[in-house]
């Protein structure tokens, strides 16, 4: 039975299993699970954890993750390191920040990386545990809607390169995903309207029913009604976690989860890393790669049109920055990760709402149309 609006209530966690065989991992999702230690503690195998997070969220949750790591476990000592926060750091000279102080602690292989903040953490921390010694186990704790419904879940870790996002990374599956969603309380507007653009994209290409439930929730979402938010996370991880299990490395399916994204990275690579939100960017994306999907004739205008009422109600832009040239999509997205032999795949929808292809095989036509129609020069 759902609980009144605005009520919330402390229990026994959702779980959400990532099917990996023997990597396999839960995804606990809930109100409160940060006050029950037993949740973090049974996925600590050493004596030692090093807490990842950074300046935003350390006042915050900080001391309540160290409670619940060391509450009636005395043996467990944890330190941590605080980064800047920003997607502006998510490179090189902050990752080794993490490094710097794990070799300073004299770790060895059987202490735990706890990553405790939005995306750019979970990717820094989850990099960083693939890289020490060569594999460490680590835990997600992620506080942002972005975190809890996509980056968190399914392994997929790095940081970023002046010439490109993610283009420096690895595949590294958490011991656990713990998403305590009482931690989105202090998530501002604007990250939580950011991390919907996620949501969306997971109704857009494979799961029209959880499309349709948003159209009839967005405001709910937006207003943080916590049975639409648990909702959404739980659908959202649902969809994550089959694909994951299904394609872990990105071979094909799991490409699909990146709707949105070669054009939401390039206008997040051409217009300066943090100057506008991974959701943001992704979502001007979306509406870019719908555009492309009908301009081939591959869906028909009832899907532009939901896609284009849909965005404005999650807060989300429907448009790149009007900086954005063709040339600076065209040269960003040259250096795509999803290029094989020189050629550029986009994953576009096809068919009925809830299909989608990843493909290189479409009009080059479209895809210049589509750039010209966006762009002012």
């Amino acid at each position: 039975m759902d609980r009144p609006v605005g009520e919330k209530s402390s229990g026994a966690p959702t779980i959400v299993e990532v099917d990996l065989g023997n990597r396999s991992y839960p995804t606990d999702i809930g109100s409160g699970l940060l006050d029950q230690p037993e949740l973090l503690q049974k996925h600590v195998h050493g004596k030692k954890v090093i807490v990842v997070t950074n300046t935003t969220i350390a006042p915050l949750y900080l001391d309540k993750v160290v409670e619940a790591l060391t509450k009636g476990n005395p043996a467990v000592s944890v330190e941590y390191v605080i980064l800047p926060d920003g997607e502006k750091f998510k490179d090189m000279d902050t990752l080794m920040k993490v490094f710097d102080k794990a070799i300073e602690s004299r770790l060895d292989r059987r202490f735990t990386f706890v990553a405790l903040g939005g995306g750019v953490i979970g990717d820094m921390c989850g990099f960083a545990a693939a890289s020490f010694l060569h594999g460490v186990n680590f835990i997600q704790i992620p506080t942002t809607v972005m975190a809890q419904v996509d980056s968190s879940v399914g392994g997929k870790t790095g940081i970023n390169h002046p010439l490109g996002k993610n283009l420096i990374g690895a595949f590294y599956q958490p011991q656990c995903v713990l998403i305590d969603t009482d931690t989105l309380d202090t998530l501002p507007d604007r990250e939580l309207a950011s991390g919907l653009a996620e949501v969306i994209k997971y109704g857009l290409i494979r799961d029209a029913e959880f499309f349709e439930w948003q159209e009839k929730n967005m405001e709910k979402l937006i207003a943080r009604n916590p049975n639409a938010l648990a909702y959404a996370i739980k659908r959202s991880c649902e969809n994550k976690a089959e694909v994951v299990s299904l394609d872990e490395k990105e071979s094909g399916l799991r490409a699909t989860l990146n709707l949105g994204h070669t054009f939401g990275h390039a206008i997040e690579t051409g217009f300066g890393y943090g100057q506008c939100l991974h959701g943001e960017a992704v979502a001007a994306g979306t509406v870019m790669a719908v555009d492309m999907s009908y301009r081939l004739g591959w869906i028909d205008s009832s899907i532009v049109k939901r896609v284009d009422d849909i965005l404005p109600r999650a807060k989300l832009p429907t448009a790149s920055p009007e900086t954005m040239t063709v040339e600076m999509f065209k040269s960003v997205m040259a250096l795509d990760k999803k290029v094989a032999d020189g050629l550029l795949r986009l994953i576009l929808l096809k068919g009925p709402l809830g299909n989608c292809v990843f493909t290189g095989e479409y009009d080059r036509k479209a895809l210049d149309d589509t750039l010209s129609a966006f762009c002012k020069s």
